[in-house]
């Protein structure tokens, strides 16, 4: 098991001691039931493993369907609120019940914005005196 990183080579090194263990058994009579023990651990790790791949599977599986149904969901949440606007108005103020924007005007572009402000009057220059002789 040295040198071993990941988890299915870990369980393959210790399938391979389990192995041998199991067929030299009787040459081993004072680690009897430790080797019982570990060989009854092995088996426990490999229906876990089994498990696990299987959990992976269908993890993939329901995200495939998650992804599915969720694109599906945001095409028809488009169409009812499409709907949603024709049938109230794309003015109406109840569409804001409904998180969508009503449409309220749009705002003058800058060209407009500047000629719609009048020039300033030019202040009046006070009448200059003339000098009396």
């Amino acid at each position: 098991m040295p040198n071993e990183t990941t988890n299915v080579a870990k369980l393959g090194a210790l399938q391979q001691l389990a192995t041998a263990i199991a067929a030299n058994t009787p040459e081993l009579p004072h680690l009897e039931k430790s080797c019982l023990q570990y060989v009854e651990m092995v088996g426990n790790l490999q229906g876990i493993a089994k498990n696990q791949a299987t959990l992976v599977a269908s993890k993939q599986e329901a995200s495939k369907q998650f992804k599915t149904l969720l694109i599906e969901c945001q095409r028809l949440a488009t169409v009812l609120r499409a709907a949603i606007k024709q049938h109230y108005g794309i003015r109406s103020e109840k569409l804001a019940e409904y998180n969508l924007q009503p449409f309220r005007g749009r705002k003058p572009s800058e060209k407009l914005r500047s000629k719609k402000k009048q020039p300033e009057p030019v202040p009046a220059q006070p009448e200059q005196q003339t000098p009396q002789a």
